[in-house]
């Protein structure tokens, strides 16, 4: 996925709600707040990790290429190693398409 990543406007607790509707049915209601929360925190750990939010080198004229599998492997690693709560593979796969979609929403994918 290619990004212009600008968090203008970014939510954390709209994005929170935005995710916990974006979830499928069988997983709504498994996670608290306070987990998804969690992961969001990774996913930016993530971008900073990759320099995606630093204003020095990015502009709006730079895309940047999420990979999207290294970003699931990197929450997932991350999760197990925090042990605040045992999450799949899919789980996460699935929150980080929410937080994914929910920036969309904001149109910070341009």
């Amino acid at each position: 996925m290619s990004t212009n990543l600008d968090p203008i406007g970014y939510d954390e607790d709209d994005a929170v709600k935005f995710i916990q509707n974006f979830l499928p049915q069988e997983m709504k209601g498994k996670f608290t707040d306070d987990e998804i929360n969690y992961v969001i925190d990774i996913i930016y750990e993530f971008y900073e990790d990759k320099g995606f939010l630093d204003e020095n080198s990015t502009s709006d004229d730079v895309l940047i290429d999420i990979d999207e599998d290294e970003l699931i492997e990197f929450v997932l690693k991350n999760t197990q190693k925090d042990k605040l709560k045992e999450f799949s593979s899919e789980e996460i796969t699935f929150i980080i398409q929410g937080e994914l979609a929910y920036c969309e929403s904001l149109d910070i994918f341009e």
